[in-house]
């Protein structure tokens, strides 16, 4: 037990220090966020910001389906060698993906810049934006790039390297964009995008170049056979982020067809605030967790406690969060955009309910990632594009853009329940008694604060939020608090930690 315990306490303080490390970088990136995302809507309005939601879409697809998962296969390939002390394999896993990077980003940019016009004409039902989304080829290229060298770096877990990079990116992408479109208007939209696309190759390269892995010797034999293994298993990943991306970018028609440009730049204020909170969780998830659960992804019982204690941290830090979003959501959107963007409080809030159960379901997911179950992650991502865009199509035309809110959530109430039995079956995974009660207090807390809007006048309604939320908050902070070795906290928060505990009792 004493084993187990220590063993326990380890893993919290390594999940809260790499949350807090990419957490850190996040709230960074909230700040510049705020900057960037108000100067857009002051200076495009609801139309302007749902085109730029638009290019980056098309961007977003192009780079993924041109990528091949290498990135991801690349993470993982690395982080098996890591986890082996196989210096040999490390290398030569490294060499080919940054080589296969270059390749992949010529390629990912020729083929939009061939189908630039149709890709115009699906999107934008004319041809005047081909020209936009020519450009934006250049994006794909430097993205490409960029995504091989941070696989490097987030495959040998060098947490810290990632952080920076997230924080200058934000930075940069900051000074960058708002002068283009100040001068350019929409016309400068792409060339911001181009331009934060080759600010992170830079970034990128900086930190990737720290690695210090020997260039290996290799027959042609050899990298013909690392290139097969990475590209085999990315196929995979490619097939699920293309699912993932395309039914983003089918929502986003969905709504343009039916509300129009404005609509579109409403749901985009949504969903980019929506994920603002929640996007660190699951980026410190893909960071860290996902490496350490493939190094043990053949030990069921090790693999089932580290997510189960994934889960936990993620729920303690994301419920107070949720509540809070949920609470002042028109405040957000007003501090964030503008009052232009009020109509997308509603579907804010809808966006928010399915945060917190994505962020409850993500680390169940890892385990099928982490056992290389191939075709089982393929389905599952089919049949949740198939759901997503079903239900978007059927509830935008009915209530509007708030209907595209209302089919994430419904996307993941389901998709919860299939990847809890399918994590069942690949390594006989259940929750803990302590995640069943997390879950007890966090999903009925967050259905009344969604509720209260609807029953209760708005100060009413908004004074109760605050009150649950604050009550939820120490909660929170009192059991992440308990869970970490009183060593292992810095002197302020073991003082705060007797404070909240002398409180409570």
């Amino acid at each position: 037990m004493a084993i187990a315990s220590q063993t326990g306490e380890q893993t919290y303080t390594q999940i809260l220090k790499s949350t807090v490390m990419i957490g850190g970088s996040s709230l960074v990136n909230i700040l510049f966020a705020i900057i960037r995302n108000k100067a857009m809507a002051i200076l495009l309005g609801p139309g302007g910001v749902g085109l730029m939601g638009l290019y980056t879409s098309i961007a977003d697809l192009t780079q993924t389906l041109a990528g091949f998962g290498v990135q991801s296969s690349g993470v993982r390939q690395i982080a098996e060698a890591a986890g082996s002390a196989d210096e040999n394999r490390i290398a030569r896993t490294a060499t080919v993906l940054r080589r296969i990077s270059v390749v992949l980003g010529l390629i990912g940019a020729l083929l939009l810049a061939g189908f630039a016009m149709p890709v115009a004409r699906l999107t934008f039902e004319d041809n005047a934006h081909g020209a936009g989304v020519l450009l934006l080829a250049a994006a794909v290229f430097f993205r490409l790039i960029s995504a091989g060298q941070m696989a490097l770096i987030q495959g040998m877990r060098r947490i810290g390297d990632l952080a920076r990079i997230n924080m200058l990116a934000a930075l940069f992408s900051t000074v960058i964009s708002i002068p283009l479109v100040y001068w350019f208007g929409e016309q400068g939209i792409v060339p911001a995008l181009v331009a934060m696309a080759a600010v992170s190759v830079a970034t990128s390269w900086w930190y990737a170049r720290k690695v210090r892995i020997p260039a290996p010797k290799m027959s042609v034999r050899e990298v013909r056979d690392e290139t097969a293994a990475l590209m085999k298993l990315g196929i995979v990943f490619m097939a699920s982020a293309v699912l993932t991306v395309g039914a983003a970018y089918a929502v986003r028609i969905i709504v343009l067809k039916h509300e129009g440009v404005d609509a579109a730049g409403l749901y985009q204020a949504a969903w980019a605030l929506g994920g603002l909170y929640a996007s660190f969780i699951l980026q410190a998830m893909g960071t860290d967790f996902y490496p350490r659960l493939t190094a043990v992804a053949d030990d069921h019982p090790e693999c089932n406690r580290l997510v189960n204690e994934q889960a936990q941290i993620s729920m303690l830090l994301a419920g107070p969060g949720v509540l809070g979003t949920l609470t002042v959501a028109p405040f957000v959107v007003t501090l964030f955009y503008s009052a232009e963007f009020a109509p997308a409080v509603d579907l804010l809030r809808w966006i928010c309910l399915g945060m917190m159960l994505r962020i409850i379901a993500w680390p169940m997911g890892f385990i099928v990632l982490a056992k290389g179950a191939r075709q089982i992650f393929f389905w599952t991502e089919v049949a949740a594009t198939v759901v997503h865009v079903g239900l978007a199509w059927l509830l935008v035309p009915l209530i509007g853009p708030d209907g595209a809110g209302v089919a994430f959530f419904g996307l993941y109430v389901w998709h919860g329940v299939l990847i809890y039995l399918i994590a069942g079956r690949l390594s006989g995974f259940r929750w803990s008694t302590e995640n069943v009660k997390l879950g007890l207090v966090f999903l009925p807390a967050s259905a009344a604060v969604f509720g209260a809007f609807y029953l209760l006048p708005f100060w009413q309604a908004t004074a109760a939020g605050a009150l649950v939320t604050g009550i939820a908050g120490i909660y929170s902070l009192r059991l992440l608090l308990t869970l970490l070795p009183p060593e292992s906290l810095p002197t302020p928060l073991r003082v705060l930690a007797v404070r909240v505990n002398r409180a409570v009792r």
